[in-house]
């Protein structure tokens, strides 16, 4: 890197040398992130992806699909300058949006426990109203009391769009065998590696042995404000505390020493426990003839809630926009995701501070830094490399990196790709709704999901999967030549326009001149079996790389 180029990265100053030419602080967010990046990568830097490439990315990034026909055509044939902004701005728009959002986050912050449909109701409200991320959380942290319906009515209440929030800590409040503690351990493992970036798993019987930023009070203080917590009975998810009026004891299982800790927030401070008189420590007294559990004055989990998402808690923002980061470009500026601390930088720590600034200035709006994400030269570069290219390091951003689809993402846009040219979202989802789509769902499911607990991050090909395209009869089912379908549009097309309308509809590009002539080669070589070539051509792209990742 050049001396010009080092200078001309002062933040402080808010000032960055992009290009030749300098960015300020009054430019747009996205165009500060392409400074940062282009300072930092000391490799060339791959030209925009086109048109084609661009549109599945978005499409797939903002409403978890591959887009249609249509769609694709429509995108390639705009000739307007801005048309790539317009195609984020109405994606961001369209109802389909917070409906993706609901769904990845609940694999993200759910990681396959399960499902309930209180939970889904919270998740799909919060993102259509674009609720702020620090909101989101406390609403997770410290639930809405779970709703009962009263002895003398058959009506549920009012429910609101909060109760299902509770489902993250009930899920996890449970035990898993006869015999089985609840696992409060992972549930403060979770909280802290989800929500804060730091993974103590290691912190909890003593300091932790290789990262020095990890103490085993960091794990204790957080594992404290769970200790007293039990889901409750109600026809919504929920949980109480019991009462918290002294500081935990506890010792290294290496030194012995004594220590103590009250309730620890992640990048926080300790919270101190008040005391109260005698027969004052609860707002509502607990009830055993309606085994009320009561409500405590002194509320952890308000205490966690409040103190993780203040706006000075550099470790919670920086974890959020580290993840958004992680969901839009493939790879953590801080990596893995959850171990944030002195000895693991970021890749770009000008850029990680840039961001987590930015995210707090804007009241935690996640879907605004999602379109500056995407306005960045860095989102819109192409995958592609030379053949003979050396790949460049991921850390660079120099090209746009794979990453995994979800079986959610890969089972929506399997039924797009091959139903109706003309088939609606509306139509999709309702197919999705079928019960004839319910056996696809769960091979989908078993090939392409993790197991409970495990999170989704790397793209790694499995037997399963492979089994699933060559064997499962729901999938296979797909690529009959149905009327209208895309197999049967196949089977009815001119050799001429055969590959460009397969290529288009499944991976959302037109063939290349090697591609066309494989094409047509496989249909002259099985021209008495057109529909059973046609399916084996739709079937190979479709098992591809190509169509499984984002790319």
């Amino acid at each position: 890197m050049s001396s010009a180029r080092t200078l001309g990265l002062t933040l402080g100053c808010a000032t960055v040398l992009l290009a030749g030419s300098l960015a300020t602080a009054e430019e747009p967010l996205h165009v500060r992130i392409d400074a940062l990046v282009a300072a930092r990568a000391e490799v060339p830097l791959a030209p925009p992806a086109d048109d084609a490439e661009f549109c599945r990315r978005v499409h797939l990034d903002l409403v978890g699909r591959v887009p249609t026909v249509v769609e694709t055509r429509t995108f390639l044939a705009d000739t307007s300058a801005d048309k790539r902004t317009k195609l984020v701005d109405r994606l961001l728009a369209s109802a389909e949006h917070p409906r993706h959002l609901a769904e990845s986050l609940h694999v993200e912050l759910m990681e396959r426990r399960g499902d309930d449909e209180h939970w889904q109701r919270f998740l799909r409200s919060s993102f259509e109203r674009n609720r702020p991320w620090d909101d989101f959380v406390r609403a997770i942290l410290k639930p809405t009391p779970p709703q009962t319906k009263s002895d003398d009515s058959d009506e549920s209440p009012a429910e609101s769009p909060d109760v299902g929030a509770a489902f993250f800590l009930t899920s996890r409040l449970v035990s898993e065998g006869a015999m089985a503690p609840v696992d409060v351990p992972g549930l403060t493992r979770d909280v802290g590696r989800l929500l804060a970036g730091v993974d103590l798993q290691c912190a909890q019987c003593h300091d932790h042995l290789t990262v020095d930023d990890y103490s085993q009070r960091d794990f204790q203080g957080l594992h404290v404000v769970f200790e007293n917590v039990k889901t409750v009975r109600g026809d919504t998810p929920g949980v109480s505390e019991g009462l918290m009026q002294q500081s935990k004891p506890f010792q290294s299982v290496f030194t012995g020493e004594p220590m103590q800790t009250g309730p620890f927030v992640p990048g926080g401070r300790e919270i101190t426990i008040p005391t109260f008189e005698k027969g004052e420590e609860y707002v509502v007294a607990p009830d055993r003839k309606t085994r009320s559990p009561g409500v405590p004055r002194f509320s952890p989990l308000t205490e966690l809630a409040l103190g993780l998402t203040a706006p000075d808690n550099d470790l919670f923002a920086k974890n959020a926009v580290n993840r958004i980061w992680f969901d839009m470009l493939g790879r953590g500026l801080v990596e893995p995701l959850d171990l944030h601390h002195a000895d693991n930088p970021p890749s770009h720590p000008e850029l990680l501070d840039l961001l987590a600034r930015e995210f707090v200035a804007h009241d935690f709006d996640a879907r605004w830094l999602r379109r500056e994400l995407m306005l960045t030269a860095t989102y819109q570069r192409t995958s592609r490399r030379p053949a003979d290219a050396k790949p460049p390091p991921e850390t660079s951003y120099a090209v746009a990196l794979e990453k995994r689809l979800s079986a959610e993402q890969l089972l929506r846009s399997a039924l797009i790709v091959t139903g109706p040219a003309e088939a609606t979202v509306e139509q999709i989802d309702a197919r999705l709704q079928d019960e004839s789509t319910a056996a696809l769902k769960k091979a989908f499911l078993k090939a392409f999901a993790n197991p409970p607990k495990e999170p989704e991050i790397d793209f790694e090909p499995t037997v399963a999967a492979a089994l699933t395209f060559l064997n499962d009869k729901t999938f296979l089912r797909l690529l009959e030549p149905t009327d209208g379908h895309l197999v049967d549009r196949l089977v009815k097309s001119d050799d001429a326009i055969l590959a460009d309308e397969l290529y288009l509809a499944v991976l959302s590009r037109l063939p290349d001149d090697e591609e066309r002539a494989i094409v047509t080669t496989h249909l002259a070589k099985h021209s008495d079996d057109r529909p059973n070539a046609c399916s084996q051509l739709a079937w190979a792209l479709m098992s591809s790389t190509e169509f499984l990742v984002n790319h």
